[in-house]
């Protein structure tokens, strides 16, 4: 006998906090490599130019991007489970040549791997949250979801750098990555269900005018046509964009300053922990109060909270720095998911936020792009301030472009 459809966060909470672990587990594939692998380059492969060290994060985000826009296309053709069992499967190597790698090249092909991974994992986990909840929770949804992700971020770069500083970079802190990626692939195949049907039950509630969007339309909406979408895309974009440039930059910056691998290692941690931690009331917060003016104010502390790393030398300005940024951030990540879910109608949802996954996360590319020339050129504090800029100038077309998506009581 099948179950009925029902949308809501309670009526539906083992499913979602099913997806919620899951999600964890995709977040926790990226934790691996994030103290670790910095370190890697310039200590094994005794890689020269920061250009050339930044491959890997170019390599994760544009395939990252491109998967994302498949994992909303094949969701919405062929529904959401089996494109999260395939972004498992294509986890499964992923630590494995981590450990072996022989070569630099081993790490950017690892990282072509775990950006497919975590663009048909992560973005799917997403759309089948928003089905579940259905427009009044979606806020909140994305809270808990990206707070999972981002969390678990935090947690396993902790983790990893504790273990990088015992036993050596290779390969105790990539074990991490083989537990997760067995147990999510298994928990996927055996606990998780389709949402699609929660999604057409809500789209059969109500007309809407631009419910019958072609791909190249859905494309052109998202990223340029529609106001809201259009502004969240950029948003998005150069959020990852200080991510990425994170991920490939501060740790060079902070052990340019002498910091120990496991001060290093707590830096890191605290970024994403601050991150997923207030994601937990950002997204609700965003229900209650609005998405925009939680936009812009994220952005402009984040702008902030670069800038101040970009002239601190110590720890504690720099912890304090990095805990601002991750505040930032929770109040801009999952509020412009929430965006997407107010705009997109449920029949084309999953393909308008794999389409603003793609901008998103192509700023991990241009992030790392970015960071690795101008460091090359003006050094590390100078890539730092450009990112603030950029930031500081998206939150300024956020204010003028993106209008309020969610009718607020």
């Amino acid at each position: 006998m099948s179950r009925p459809i029902v949308l809501g966060l309670r009526a539906n909470a083992a499913q979602f906090g099913l997806l919620v672990a899951v999600n964890a587990l995709v977040g926790g594939m990226v934790g691996q490599e994030q103290t670790v692998l910095p370190l890697l380059a310039a200590r094994e492969f005794h890689l020269t130019g920061y250009t050339y060290l930044f491959t890997y994060v170019v390599a994760f985000g544009l395939t990252k991007a491109a998967a994302n826009y498949v994992a909303g296309a094949w969701s919405d053709r062929f529904g959401r489970k089996p494109v999260l069992l395939v972004g498992w499967v294509i986890a499964l190597p992923v630590p494995l040549l981590l450990i072996w790698a022989p070569s630099w090249g081993w790490v950017v092909a690892a990282n072509v791997l775990l950006g497919l991974n975590q663009g048909l994992t992560w973005s799917t986990t997403v759309i089948m949250k928003i089905d579940l909840v259905g427009p009044r929770r979606r806020g909140l949804a994305m809270g808990l979801n990206e707070a999972a992700g981002y969390g678990a971020v935090a947690v396993t770069s902790l983790l990893a750098g504790y273990l990088a500083a015992r036993y050596g970079l290779r390969p105790a802190p990539f074990l991490l990555g083989v537990s997760y990626a067995v147990l999510g692939l298994g928990l996927s195949g055996l606990l998780v269900r389709e949402t699609r049907e929660h999604a057409r039950l809500e789209a059969s509630r109500h007309d809407h005018p631009r419910a019958d969007l072609t791909g190249l339309r859905i494309v052109t909406h998202t990223s340029f046509r529609e106001p809201a979408l259009s502004a969240a895309s950029l948003a998005g974009l150069v959020n990852n964009l200080d991510f990425g440039l994170s991920w490939g930059l501060f740790p060079l910056l902070f052990a340019a300053s002498g910091l120990p691998v496991e001060q290093i290692g707590v830096l890191f941690a605290l970024y994403p922990a601050v991150w997923g931690a207030g994601q937990l009331v950002t997204g609700g917060l965003s229900d209650r109060w609005g998405r925009k003016h939680l936009i812009t104010t994220g952005m402009l502390l984040q702008a902030a909270a670069l800038a101040i790393i970009a002239v601190a030398g110590t720890f504690a300005p720099w912890a304090a720095a990095t805990m601002l940024l991750g505040a930032g951030t929770a109040m801009v990540y999952p509020t412009l998911l929430a965006v997407v879910g107010d705009v997109a109608h449920p029949t084309w949802r999953g393909r308008a936020v794999g389409v603003y996954r793609v901008w998103r996360d192509a700023g991990y590319a241009v992030g790392a792009l970015m960071g690795g020339v101008v460091a090359d050129l003006w050094g590390l504090r100078a890539a730092v301030w450009v990112a603030a800029a950029l930031t500081a100038a998206a939150a300024l077309v956020v204010v003028v472009r993106m209008y309020e998506t969610h009718s607020v009581a």
